[in-house]
């Protein structure tokens, strides 16, 4: 029964897909509230303590993408885990047995208030999806409003630049112990100055396989 309800809502997920752009207002409120109970229960920690979805995590994409693709999502929770992720050295670092590489990203904050009015920033992909865990620091982000944003260019793989409204603007932030996941359906800006003392932070983006 249980397999049964998940391929039946895993295809109502899939009409609500329009170019790799997903509307979370739009899902089924039966997959919503399955997707929730599923990240409470933490069936998707593969053993990974130190962090839990952020809040503004779309929880619904989250739960669909796991399950088409449960070797890559438990293999970067399983490394997470066991990894000193404070003592590992900036760059690129792989993911033994896995097409996966973490980047660790030492640095400051850069976009200001005045880079976002400006329309800098933004980005989204067809392709990956990002997943970005902030273990020093405090990371700003930016989710633009789909309705009143537009590309500014053709898609140039794996990346999509907008124009976009600054008073519409989702502004949040990502500390140590919550993690953000940007799908396609995020238009986003990362890096945004916050008002904490310090800008300096330790950031790892994973780039994970987006499954249609």
């Amino acid at each position: 029964m249980r397999r049964t309800i998940f391929t039946l809502l895993m295809a109502l997920s899939c009409t609500l897909t329009v170019c790799g752009q997903t509307y979370t207002n739009h899902y089924p409120k039966q997959l919503t509230r399955l997707a929730q109970k599923w990240v409470k229960r933490g069936e998707w920690r593969n053993g990974f303590t130190k962090a839990d979805p952020a809040p503004m995590v779309n929880l619904v994409e989250f739960y669909l993408q796991y399950h088409k693709n449960p070797a890559q999502w438990q293999a970067l929770f399983q490394w997470l885990e066991q990894t000193d992720l404070l003592s590992i050295p900036a760059g690129r670092v792989p993911i033994l047995g896995t097409t996966l590489t973490v980047s660790v990203e030492d640095g400051d904050n850069w976009c200001s208030q005045d880079d976002l009015r400006a329309g800098k920033g933004s980005e989204s992909h067809y392709q990956k999806i990002d997943f970005m865990y902030v273990v020093r620091g405090t990371e700003g982000f930016c989710r633009l409003d789909h309705e009143t944003s537009q590309p500014l260019s053709d898609y140039k793989p794996d990346r999509l630049e907008y124009s976009f409204q600054y008073d519409k603007l989702e502004q949040f932030t990502s500390i140590p112990g919550t993690f953000n996941i940007m799908f396609p359906c995020d238009w986003h800006v990362a890096k945004v100055k916050t008002t904490a003392e310090s800008q300096n932070l330790r950031v790892l983006v994973i780039k994970v396989d987006y499954k249609l």
